[in-house]
């Protein structure tokens, strides 16, 4: 039986540390909630107005109406309801508001029969979208008793079918309980608004360099849009004073985007697939979440159709991009079997189940006026943990990417690199004369050198001392012509060295630092007794054929080998440097 292997102390650390990260979010969330939620028992006190309501719709009177309980068909364009109840006489009336959620409907509200507030109706005569959401309306000290009269026009076709509580609040605490109700969107929006903004910036200067990030970049802006589109859907913004209309407008443009980048980050899995028919669908997915886009948007702009109306048909594009996603990570999990597609699918698997569910709660809403559940950013919890997916699955995608970049630039490098002295090889050296026949009026000299005795030194001091020779010689000739051009060991005992210029000064001032680093290299290592044959030639009007170049070079070099042989008696003297050729 295999025997289990003991966790090292790494990975046990690892461990205790991700186990205190964990901890460490959970109780600074715990400490943040409290802070908001910790007085939100004294401030919430407020008055109920969901009785006794006698409620008009275009015709239809009904009397005595309760709020929790009333549904109707779902109202269009045009559409007017009339609510009037009294209030209750027993009430504090001091610092009050009547805090109403209106939906795409402008309203007037009338105190015994006097105007007391109005918005939205000049929206309505310029054919302008109202927008949704909270609207405080300042109540004077002497309400009780007296007549309350709303009055709503409908601006959107299929706006609602019930009418949202009506409640009376102290005017001091009505922002307060409306981020503390809404605190868990006001967490995950500025979350992600600020992570998309700060990776975005950070990305934009990393893609200036490599666009390696560009998925990275895709993930930003999908963050961005989700943490506004967040924070507008609940009401988080109106703290800020921002009109209704100017926060629904934001809405529906960040919603709107929300697909584009999403899909252009799977644009890499799709192709991962070497599947035609799954690249068109993406194709065709994308441009018309791009044509939708920009049509829904200059419907609105013109006020020929606001984005209330198109939005049915934005959501089922959603929907059917989150079915591709889904359809298209689990493809590529049965293919690659990589952990960054398994967690790209699981993101979202509950992408789908958080957006699924909102859509459903939207629907049931604002159809049926069934509220199915009180629980808030279900879609925006998703979302957080669907980014979190996306940018583990990108750093194990780009760590994957660096290791086989490294990979393959670790076999090129082997090769075109000798493997004993770290320099060119010489099939380097043959495509560096190729690239140089290509070239129009090149200017260049080429040097050959053979190293003097090695065959000696591995007769009689043993290939390890030969190995030595070899790479001293390397050390000389690079110092000495690297900085002009290319060196490189075409085999054995012999080296070649092409610098880039013809200029007789430069070859001169070339040569005399050999022959001093061949002097050099003879005092730093005892007995080394290094010595190198050399010839060159370089290129002139007459002949610029590499090829020729590099045999009169490697004529001169041996010419030059055979007289440093003769002027010691037939055999090569150790000690000798290089002697310039005839």
């Amino acid at each position: 039986m295999k025997k289990l292997k003991k966790p090292t102390r790494k990975t046990v650390l690892k461990a205790l540390f991700i186990i205190y990260a964990l901890f460490s979010v959970f109780f600074t969330m715990r400490f943040i909630d409290g802070m908001f939620s910790s007085e939100y028992a004294a401030i919430s006190h407020y008055l109920t107005l969901n009785d006794a309501w006698d409620v008009t719709i275009n015709n239809d009177t009904r009397q005595n109406v309760s709020l929790d309980a009333f549904r109707f068909a779902p109202v269009n364009k045009g559409d007017t309801i009339i609510m009037e109840r009294t209030f209750p006489a027993d009430t504090d009336c001091t610092g009050h508001a009547l805090v109403l959620q209106i939906k795409q409907a402008a309203v007037t509200v009338f105190l015994d029969g006097e105007q007391l507030y109005q918005y939205g109706w000049d929206r309505i005569e310029r054919n302008k979208t109202v927008g949704s959401g909270y609207l405080p309306v300042d109540l004077p000290d002497d309400y009780a008793s007296k007549t309350l009269t709303l009055q709503f026009t409908v601006a959107e076709d299929q706006a609602f079918s019930h009418i949202e509580p009506i409640c009376i609040y102290e005017w001091k605490n009505i922002y307060r309980i409306i981020l503390t109700e809404n605190r868990i969107p006001l967490f995950l929006g500025c979350f992600l608004t600020i992570f998309g903004l700060v990776t975005c910036c950070i990305t934009l200067i990393a893609m200036l360099y490599s666009t390696k990030f560009t998925r990275i970049l895709c993930v930003s802006l999908f963050s961005i849009c989700i943490g506004l589109w967040t924070l507008c859907y609940y009401n988080v913004l109106l703290v800020f004073s921002m009109p209704l209309y100017t926060i629904s407008l934001l809405e529906y443009l960040t919603l709107y985007l929300t697909p584009i980048p999403l899909v252009i980050y799977m644009r890499e899995d799709v192709l991962a697939l070497k599947r035609p028919f799954m690249y068109t669908i993406y194709k065709v997915l994308l441009t018309v979440q791009i044509l939708a886009t920009s049509v829904f948007f200059g419907l609105h702009t013109v006020d020929l159709v606001h984005c209330a109306a198109t939005l049915k048909y934005m959501q089922m594009l959603i929907l059917c991009h989150l079915i591709y996603s889904v359809i298209v990570e689990s493809m590529n999990l049965r293919i690659s079997k990589q952990p960054g597609h398994r967690l790209f699918l699981i993101g979202m698997l509950v992408l789908s189940v958080c957006v699924g569910y909102d859509l459903v709660f939207y629907y049931f809403n604002r159809y049926l006026g069934v509220a199915i559940s009180s629980t808030k950013g279900i879609a925006s919890v998703g979302l957080v943990i669907f980014i979190a997916m996306l940018l583990i699955s990108f750093y194990l995608d780009l760590t994957e990417k660096m290791m086989q970049e490294t990979e393959r630039n670790f076999l090129i490098k082997s090769a075109y690199t000798d493997e004993l002295t770290q320099i060119h090889n010489r099939r380097y050296c043959m495509e560096y004369m190729t690239r140089i026949k290509e070239m129009e009026d090149p200017d260049y000299t080429v040097f050959c050198f053979d190293l003097n005795n090695l065959k000696t030194t591995n007769d009689t001091l043993g290939h390890a001392r030969g190995d030595v020779l070899i790479k001293s010689a390397a050390e000389v000739i690079v110092d000495a012509f690297e900085p002009h051009g290319i060196v490189a060991r075409m085999g054995g005992d012999e080296f070649i060295a092409i610098a880039e210029t013809n200029n007789s000064e430069k070859i001169s001032t070339m040569i005399g630092e050999f022959q001093k680093n061949i002097l050099q290299k003879n005092e730093e290592i005892p007995d080394l007794h290094l010595s190198i044959a050399f010839g060159y030639a370089s290129c002139s009007p007459k002949e610029y054929n590499i090829e020729k170049i590099y045999q009169i070079a490697d004529d001169l070099m041996y010419e030059n080998k055979q007289q440093m042989k003769k002027a010691n008696g037939g055999t090569l003297t150790r000690g000798k440097a290089a002697n310039s050729p005839a």
